[in-house]
């Protein structure tokens, strides 16, 4: 797993210690980290703080990782792995040509709608905002290791079905953009930017998630 490569060393690459002890202390560092940093953001926190709130000490903190930009880093591979590694991929590879599209898409749908509401999405998201334009890197890395892959993801089974005749989409990438939109334009963002009593009206979620695959479909299928 992602986590597991990250704690066998820090940002420069450097070997740290690791093992059956290191990997349960490796989860408790990055539960700790992601609610301290959601709390205080980036400069808020420090390694004693996350030591203390895991329950390690500093020192094997420092073994795990060797920084808090390490520990950042790995949190949010961790944070993503649960999307990129369940979404794609039921569908992935070699069984995305015989997946009925709409199935495909209505599980994906409802994958994100999940993981929104499950790993704190919009709180995630406001963080890397408020921190980007400082440390840039925090937005870059947000994007590499989370919506990239998902994208790329999400475009291959697109291609891999218009191979197979079931859909005719000549353009997969941007396709998988639209999709997104479709869904997050109403089930996401209006939380980010929270507009209040505007979320109440709304659609459901449900009702979202089906339009979007009938639009969607109504476009590309074959």
């Amino acid at each position: 797993m992602a986590v597991a490569r990250r704690a066998r060393g820090d940002a420069s690459g450097r070997e740290t210690k690791s093992g059956p002890a290191a990997g349960g202390s490796a989860t408790a560092i990055l539960d700790a980290s992601k609610a301290l940093f959601l709390k205080h953001g980036y400069d808020g926190v420090n390694l004693e703080k996350i030591a203390a709130k895991a329950g390690v000490s500093r020192q094997t903190l420092y073994n795990q990782f060797g920084s808090k930009e390490a520990i950042f880093r790995a949190m949010l591979e961790r944070h993503w792995a649960v999307l990129t590694g369940e979404a794609l991929f039921n569908f992935a590879e070699g069984a995305a040509p015989t997946v009925d599209p709409e199935l495909f898409l209505r599980s994906l749908a409802e994958t994100i709608i999940r993981f929104i509401a499950v790993r704190q999405q919009v709180a995630f998201t406001k963080l890397v905002i408020a921190e980007a334009r400082r440390l840039p890197w925090i937005a870059e890395e947000f994007y590499r290791i989370g919506k990239e892959p998902l994208l790329r993801g999400i475009s291959g089974c697109l291609r891999r079905m218009t191979e197979a005749g079931s859909l005719n989409c000549t353009a997969p990438e941007l396709a998988a953009h639209q999709f997104l939109g479709l869904i997050q334009e109403l089930v996401f963002w209006p939380q980010v930017m929270a507009i209040g009593p505007g979320l109440e009206a709304l659609p459901p979620a449900d009702i979202v998630v089906e339009e979007a695959i009938r639009m969607f479909l109504s476009r590309y299928r074959a």
